[in-house]
């Protein structure tokens, strides 16, 4: 066993992106693909000689394959010790809690997320910091400058660690740690919540299902939902971890996670339901017969965290992506706390979170989470919500209600058109930019524009400055427009296109949203010409 050094030219495309760098899983399995981007990334942070380094992935197609050379090449740059998921499997969220309660370096986190898995699908490495949040963008941009002028990898050729047991080992000099990826994780979730309480709100017969995708949460549903708090076995639906998802789509939104919705909304639904996705940071909230949207439960959740141990406090401040509804907002004001509106990207609530300006953050993408890591956090915000409903002994409909009667009630939709000419796209998102200016004072149907400008976002704590980040045009009638390209897909562009209008009349809080939002969406098409520059007639996915 020793330590190479292999000659290597740079590879065009290995740019991160807001949640590392993301390609087709037969792309990171070219020639020194997944080498050549470790090696930046241990160049970029200042080597990774004496360090320790947290490692693990959601489980999907290459993982094992791609922990074992990440694992050979932290040994042959000189890091002190690695911590490894048995299996090679972590959440994103206890990636990020197991950095930062073992004092590690950083970490790299081996998913695509939400986006699909297997050989012909999506794989992903990004590295977190050791605050366990996703690197920013300083470091993001020196590994990208790395990968363009990258001659040399260093890597110890050997046989594949086990990492099927908990234990220790040694590579080349490096200290190799196997956990038990669920163990420091339920930990942390048994301080924030109070066991007790939702222990007697499933012995009362309080029941739910909790759609696992086939993806990385199973384990973490299994053992705290069903050994630790009690819930029936069978509960936690599609609870194993599999390479390609069960051959499924690991989003869960109401379109890719229908199995569930079905049984939510039929007869014999049961008291909650929810759903987590591939890296187990995202989540889906649903009550029988109702669903809750990813703005609706942040909101939700900042009104009534009070009520779970970890956060008897009270919250420092509530922190959204900018397209995320600006329902959190107004809790934020009945609480007299601070109300931070970021880009999209979970990096950008790390320096809110870190200097305690803010407790709890979310994303419209279904990411919710809060200052017990620096990752956003899927059963978290199930558990924060069982938490709430064990406490406040109400549905989630009637909860949903309660909330719209005190705050309004934010209708909000996101309309996805995928895998669109890329060119067309921003040949449209630069036409509207140039327009924005001459629109407040217009007029389309019944709504007026009172603004409209390109986000750019400057840090609070470091200054820093975030530029382009989605254009957004502020109507009457409390509505509101966003746009912007994604970059969590592989292949072609994503456009995104964000709709929101308040409601204060309770009779009209049970409207389906696309017919609540129907001027907003004609709004959209008349100012953006979508239909258009997509060559689509309608969305690809309405959530």
């Amino acid at each position: 066993m020793q330590a190479v050094t292999h000659e290597t030219r740079p590879i065009g495309g290995q740019k991160p992106g807001t949640s590392g760098l993301r390609k087709k899983t037969k792309v990171f399995m070219t020639p020194h693909y997944v080498e050549n981007f470790i090696q930046s990334t241990f160049d970029a942070i200042g080597g990774a000689s004496g360090k320790t380094f947290v490692i693990g992935g959601d489980g999907r197609y290459f993982n094992e394959e791609a922990i074992q050379v990440i694992l050979r090449m932290a040994a042959a740059n000189g890091a002190e010790r690695c911590i490894v998921g048995m299996g090679g499997l972590l959440s994103t969220p206890a990636a990020s809690n197991l950095i930062r309660v073992r004092g590690a370096d950083g970490g790299l986190i081996l998913s695509a997320s939400h986006n699909p898995g297997g050989i012909d699908e999506d794989f992903g490495i990004k590295y977190n910091t050791a605050n366990g949040g996703p690197a920013p963008e300083s470091v993001t941009q020196a590994i990208f400058e790395r990968t363009q002028s990258l001659t040399e990898y260093h890597i110890v050729e050997t046989q594949d660690l086990d990492l099927g047991t908990i234990g220790h080992r040694t590579l080349g000099g490096m200290s190799v740690e196997v956990v038990h990826p669920v163990a420091d994780y339920a930990a942390l979730m048994s301080f924030l919540f109070d066991f007790d309480a939702i222990r007697q709100l499933f012995a009362s017969g309080f029941t739910m299902s909790f759609d696992a995708m086939h993806a990385i949460t199973g384990p973490y549903a299994h053992e705290i939902l069903e050994a630790q708090l009690g819930a029936p076995a069978g509960t936690v639906v599609n609870g194993t971890p599999s390479p390609d998802f069960g051959g499924g789509h690991p989003d869960p939104n109401p379109v890719w996670a229908h199995e569930l919705m079905n049984r939510m909304m039929g007869q014999d639904a049961p008291d909650f339901g929810a759903a987590s996705d591939g890296d187990g940071d995202r989540n889906m909230i649903v009550g029988r017969g109702i669903y809750v949207t990813p703005s609706d439960s942040l909101a939700v959740l900042a009104a009534n965290a009070h009520l779970a141990p970890g956060y008897a406090d009270g919250l420092m401040g509530v922190a959204r992506s900018m397209p995320t509804s600006r329902a959190a907002d107004r809790v934020a004001e009945k609480l007299g706390i601070p109300a931070f509106e970021t880009p999209t990207g979970w990096k950008f609530f790390g320096n809110l979170l870190d200097d305690g300006q803010a407790t709890l953050c979310g994303e419209e993408s279904a990411g919710t989470g809060s200052d017990h890591v620096r990752e956003k956090d899927g059963l978290w915000a199930v558990l924060l919500w069982l938490n709430i409903l064990a406490v406040r002994g109400q549905s989630v409909a009637d909860i949903l209600h309660d909330h719209w009667a005190t705050y309004g009630r934010n209708y909000y939709s996101r309309h996805d058109y995928e895998g669109v000419n890329a060119g067309a796209a921003e040949a449209m998102i630069d036409d509207l930019r140039g327009r924005l200016d001459s629109l407040p004072g217009t007029e389309f149907g019944p709504l007026r524009v009172i603004e409209a400008d390109d986000f750019s976002y400057t840090d609070p704590v470091d200054g820093s400055v975030a530029a382009h980040q989605g254009i957004r045009i502020v109507l009457s009638q409390g509505a509101r427009i966003v746009m912007r390209l994604s970059g969590t897909g592989t292949v072609g562009a994503t456009l995104r296109v964000y709709l929101e209008k308040v409601e204060e009349d309770p009779t009209k809080f049970d409207r389906d949203p696309q017919e609540a939002l129907s001027d907003v969406i004609d709004a959209a098409e008349a100012i953006a010409g979508i239909r258009a520059a997509t060559g689509r007639d309608a969305p690809d996915v309405r959530t």
